[in-house]
């Protein structure tokens, strides 16, 4: 027999079938958001814990590390622990990424950048995280959270979000088939991107490999003296990066509490926006009283070389096509004096030496010094046109099939999310 819908009476839901219906969150599940953080101890039987935050939880996918740490108060330790077969699900941030925690943990806690969520009644957080993971895509989430500074799922618009409902059956089949369905192709996924990382390793090898032998398979090889480079041509020199450029230098974040600062129509590099190739555009803008009114603020004027020396694209290099300022995450090489292509490829080869010579935990620092007194191979002019043509070609013929395998993700998460969609408000029939 044909299955018959109705309308839902939420846009973001459409037609569900006839035999469902539709409640608020808080009539199936119990939200419990997290707890503040408490960086200092505040009575004697306070405990140092390891927590979970946003950062555990980020793209749907729940990890373990890095941990941190905070006080506990033993009234607090029932009301924020957490056990296996929780939901945890982002509140600030990438709001409603989510994931339930499959292994037993022990003193284990959360931070209020998280809800934990808990079924009523027999019915599974399972099917939850489905339903959560659609109304994310399809743009819900966003549109219903505040949009100030962050976004954030606030424990009532989390309660009081109206999800669609079958039999409790029929929503652990669904879980079930989804899980199966999304295995396959989360693995279709992981083998496009363990393809487009072996790429990456080759491209990168071509590169180091061009920049410190060349092209000429019979030059005669000799010591460079400098580790990372090995051996080199014994036509060819080296020099430190300082005295390739005649200006090198940084910049800085005008105060991000006053929004106009950041209107305006001078471009203003991140380390965000570093892309290991090519920069035609800035994500940020800032106006011509803000530049006035800082000092460490200058316009580079394209083209220019920069480096990503910390945060989340450290050792991430590119050319900028545009005149722009940089925040002092980023150091900006102008004023080459190799050929400029050559300078580039060389800069790319060095990326891996100069990521394992950062400084600092959490947030390595590769630092303008490191930089500056990074040693490059130093060919004949000819050859550095010749080497940087080659590479040109050889880097765009391996970043097509980079970007081919990377459409292919899209289509698999795109595919993925309709899969979701589909069972989740009862268009997939699961018997």
């Amino acid at each position: 027999m044909e299955r018959q819908y109705k309308d839902s009476g939420v846009e973001w839901i459409g037609k569900i079938p006839e035999t469902w219906g539709t409640c608020k969150v808080s009539q199936l599940y119990n939200v419990q958001l997290g707890k503040m953080l408490q960086p200092n101890q505040i009575t004697d039987t306070d405990t140092y814990e390891n927590y979970l935050c946003a950062a555990n939880v980020g793209q749907n996918a729940l990890k373990f590390f890095p941990l941190r740490q905070m006080w506990i108060q033993k009234k607090e330790r029932d009301i924020y622990s957490l056990s296996k077969g929780d939901l945890i699900v982002v509140e600030g941030g990438d709001v409603a990424s989510c994931d339930i925690i499959k292994d037993n943990v022990k003193n284990l806690f959360f931070q209020n950048a998280l809800h934990r969520v808990r079924a009523k009644k027999g019915y599974t957080v399972d099917y939850l995280r489905y339903v959560l993971m659609t109304a994310k895509a399809v743009g819900y989430i966003d549109l219903i959270c505040n949009k100030a500074t962050i976004s954030h799922f606030t424990k009532e618009k989390f309660e009081n979000l109206v999800i669609p409902i079958s039999h409790i059956s029929e929503q652990q089949r669904i879980a079930d088939y989804l899980d199966e369905k999304c295995g396959e192709i989360d693995s279709l996924i992981g083998l496009q991107e363990q393809m487009i990382e072996k790429l990456k390793a080759y491209k990168q090898s071509v590169i180091t490999e061009a920049v410190t032998k060349g092209l000429n398979p019979n030059a005669k090889l000799v010591p460079s003296g400098i580790d990372w480079i090995g051996e080199i041509p014994e036509a060819w020199s080296k020099d430190k990066v300082i005295r390739c450029f005649s200006k090198i230098g940084s910049g800085t974040t005008p105060k991000s509490t006053d929004d106009n600062l950041f209107q305006g129509d001078i471009n203003w590099l991140q380390s965000g926006d570093i892309n290991g190739g090519d920069l035609f555009e800035a994500s940020k803008h800032i106006s011509k009283e803000t530049l006035s009114s800082y000092s460490a603020l200058s316009v580079y004027q394209a083209p220019f070389i920069i480096i990503a020396m910390y945060g989340a694209s450290v050792g991430n290099i590119s050319i900028s096509h545009i005149d722009a300022c940089v925040n002092q995450a980023c150091c900006v090489m102008s004023g080459c004096k190799l050929d400029f292509n050559y300078a580039f490829f060389a800069l790319k080869s060095a990326k891996p030496y100069l990521i394992y010579r950062a400084e600092g935990g959490g947030q390595p620092n590769i630092s303008q010094d490191k930089i500056k007194t990074l040693w490059i191979p130093i060919p004949p002019l000819t050859e550095q046109q010749a080497i940087a043509s080659y590479l040109d070609e050889k880097c765009a013929d391996t970043d097509r099939l980079i970007g081919l395998k990377q459409r292919k993700i899209e289509k698999l998460k795109d595919y993925k999310k309709s899969v979701i969609y589909e069972a989740v408000t009862g268009k997939t029939i699961i018997e």
